[in-house]
Order: structure tokens, then sequence, then C-alpha cells
């Protein structure tokens, strides 16, 4: 990049209008309890301030993973409370906090400890974490009692809210969501508690955001904001529109006789006269090179398969029965018209982190 301009075609297309749609779903399914707006790691690899400025209207409030992330916002100007979901690395952070609005979870001895014994400006909202279920982060539910009343008497302390986290997000009938909701609920009965946060996106398009539903209570849309569907194996919100176009440009074309070999290891072999295209993406860019041949792209509008190894800057495509094709044309990782998960499914992975994988030198674009 030069002066701003950036002379590479691969890019990711981020579509505003799409995030700002998926964000009004959201707030509509949501209603009437509040909505968590999530835009860690880089809005799932989307543009942290990007997407932030798209879905402001429609969330109430904003979470990422740690302070640094948080102070991203705060500096580019957004107001808006922020929930630092891993809570705080040390004390020093609290003071920080407390003059930014933001809202740390606490999730264990030390962060309650940090705390009790903080000198604030102002008192801090904060999330009580409790592990139902899940096994990495919060209180065992026996202990949760405790810290709760602990935090209710502390100055430093304004609000609580109990927050915990499925295991199985979206899986209604899994017994450890079960398990997971009547640890939850029992946690919240015992502490009288007025705010709490159970679903996720995974929760927001299926039943379980009922148990949520209430006016008061929080509900945390993630990668639907991003137009993602959490749960590979259902068909839900279809309206929800894909915010990622990943694009490459093709950059050579060779026609290759039957039985050449293609790639990295020489692992792919021509069964009949072919015609390789080479894209300028590659493990690099955060195309993972765990996909094998036969995994699909798109160019003018049709699959062509992945021939050879994924190479860190290329990767060599089969357009053979692909008429017309030329160096320049674009094609399509994943996006609108091919979904990422399908790329994932032959990644041995899953879409998220082929999201939040994309590296920084892939343009984010805004269309």
């Amino acid at each position: 990049m030069a002066n701003g301009v950036h002379f590479r075609t691969t890019r990711a297309e981020i579509n505003r209008a799409a995030l700002t749609h998926n964000a009004k779903i959201m707030q509509s399914l949501s209603a009437p309890a509040h909505l968590l707006g999530v835009v860690k790691a880089d809005a799932y690899g989307h543009g942290m301030l990007v997407a932030a400025r798209a879905i402001d209207e429609y969330v109430d409030a904003f979470a990422v993973a740690f302070i640094d992330e948080a102070l991203l916002l705060r500096e580019a100007g957004f107001i808006k409370p922020i929930v630092l979901l891993e809570g705080c690395f040390s004390a020093a952070e609290l003071p920080i906090c407390a003059h930014y609005n933001l809202q740390p979870v606490v999730h264990e001895q030390s962060q309650l400890d940090a705390i009790a014994t903080a000198k604030l400006v102002r008192p801090l909202s904060v999330w009580l974490k409790v592990d139902t279920g899940m096994h990495r982060l919060g209180w065992d539910p026996e202990r949760v009692v405790a810290v709760y009343a602990e935090l209710s008497a502390c100055p430093q302390v304004t609000s609580i809210t109990l927050m915990s986290h499925f295991a199985n997000s979206g899986e209604d009938e899994h017994p450890v969501t079960q398990l997971q909701r009547q640890r939850f609920a029992a946690a919240c009965a015992q502490t009288k508690v007025l705010h709490q946060s159970l679903g996720n996106s995974a929760a927001l398009t299926s039943s379980l955001k009922d148990y949520e539903q209430l006016s008061g209570h929080w509900l945390r849309a993630g990668v639907t904001l991003y137009g993602v569907n959490p749960d590979m194996q259902k068909q839900v919100h279809a309206e929800l529109r894909p915010v990622m176009r990943l694009v490459a440009p093709v950059i050579a074309l060779r026609h290759i006789a039957e039985g050449e070999r293609v790639g990295y290891g020489s692992g792919w072999i021509a069964e009949r006269p072919s015609l390789i295209a080479t894209l300028a993406i590659g493990y690099a860019d955060g195309y993972p090179r765990h996909c094998k041949s036969g995994t699909p792209v798109l160019i003018h509008g049709q699959k062509a398969p992945i021939a050879g190894t994924v190479s860190m800057d290329m990767i060599t495509v089969d357009v053979t029965d692909i008429e017309g094709i030329q160096v320049g044309d674009e094609a399509e990782l994943w996006g609108p018209h091919l979904s990422v998960h399908e790329i994932a499914e032959h990644a041995g992975t899953i879409g998220y982190e082929l999201l939040t994988r994309v590296s920084a030198r892939v343009p984010r674009v805004e269309v």
C-alpha cells in the first residue's frame, strides 16, 4: 500500500448495509431484552470500527475480549457501555474501566480481590460469570451467592449482571444445555439478581432466547451480526446477509496435459487436458492451508475446485469447465454466493476461524 492505495486487488469486501440489516434482525429477535453487540477479534475479522459504526444504533452496548480492544472504540468516539468478556488482567486496568465506563467480567478470585481494594473515581458495573458447565471461565455455582454478596456490598460496584455461556449453543435439547439452564436459573434465584445474560448468537436463533427474552436481561449477538448461521446443521434465519466477501484475482492461466501434476508435493494429477487458474491468495492471507483439492471457489458464477496444495500467496484452481476465463477475472473465496461454512467443512474447521484469520495484509474494503 502506498499513500493509502492498494495495488493488489485481493481484498475482503465488507458490506456495511448487510451489517446494519443483520443488527436490525438481532434487535428484533432480542426485544424486549437488551442487545450486546460483540465486536471482539476485530469484529470477527470484519474491522471493529466499521462494524461498530454500522450496528451502533441497534445495540445497547458493545462487547470485546479485553481492554485494549475497548480503548480502540473509545478513542474512535463510541460512548456506549463496553463489556470486557475476559475481565481485567491486572488491578491497573480498573481505574481505566471506571474512567471510560468499561464493564469488566469478574470470573476469578484475583479479579474480585482487585475490585475490593481499588480506588476508583466512580463505581463499576460488573458482570459476574458463573461456570454452569462450559468449564472455561467462571465461578462454581456453589460459590456464586457468596461472591455476589461480596460484590453487592462493595462500594466500588454499582450494578451486577449475572452471566454464563452455553457449551452447546443452539442445541436446546442437549443434556448439558438443560443442566446449564437449571444451574443458571438456580443462581439467579438465589442471588435475586435483576440483570442476567445467558444467550448468545445461537440462542438468539433458537427457542433458547425465550429463556431470557425479558426486559432487563441481555442477549449477546456475535457471529450472526456478520451474517453467519452459528449452527451449520440448521437452516435458521435465512434473511441474514453475509457481510464479508473474500475476493482474489486470476493472475495466471496454464494449459496442462493429462497426467501433469500441480502444486507443492505434486499431489494433484490432471485426469484430462486441463486449464489451471492461479489466484493471488494463500495461507498468509488467511485462506486455510488445510483446504484440500476439490474445495470450491466461485468464478463467473460457477464453482471451480482447488487443484493442489494451498501455497503461502497463491492457490491453483481447475477451471477447465468454465468458459471465458481471463487473467484479471475475480474469484469469490467465500461470501454471499459461497458459504464460509462450506469452505470451513473442507478445511476441517468452523466459519468463525476462517473469518477471524483473514490477515492484515488483506485490505477490508467497505462496499
